[in-house]
């Protein structure tokens, strides 16, 4: 917990303190988001040269299986990609900026 001094500053030797305390928590986090950014790269440039399945996507990008679909779905939800046609049990998916993008 931070103490503020009589001059309404707060206590430098805490806010050490609290940023040494928390240090573990921000590195871990920052290595999740840099490998979250490093999956949606490796993905994005899957699609590069076309439409892929989800287990295409993983066999492409050197992806597990299980988080080539959690990174494509994420990306789908927020409209990186799209769904183009269906090939056998499994939907394509496709760049939403490239040729497979609705246009509706």
């Amino acid at each position: 917990m931070t103490q503020e001094t009589p001059d309404g500053m707060l206590d430098k030797d805490a806010m050490k303190a609290l940023r040494a305390e928390r240090r573990p928590w921000i590195e871990a986090a920052s290595a999740l988001a840099r490998d979250a950014k490093k999956a949606r790269k490796a993905v994005r440039e899957a699609l590069a040269a076309g439409p892929e399945t989800a287990p295409g996507i993983a066999q492409v990008s050197g992806l597990s299986p299980d988080k080539a679909l959690w990174i494509v779905a994420s990306m789908k939800k927020f409209g990186e990609i799209v769904e183009a046609e269906k090939d056998g049990g499994f939907y394509r998916y496709g760049l939403a900026d490239g040729p497979t993008a609705d246009t509706e």
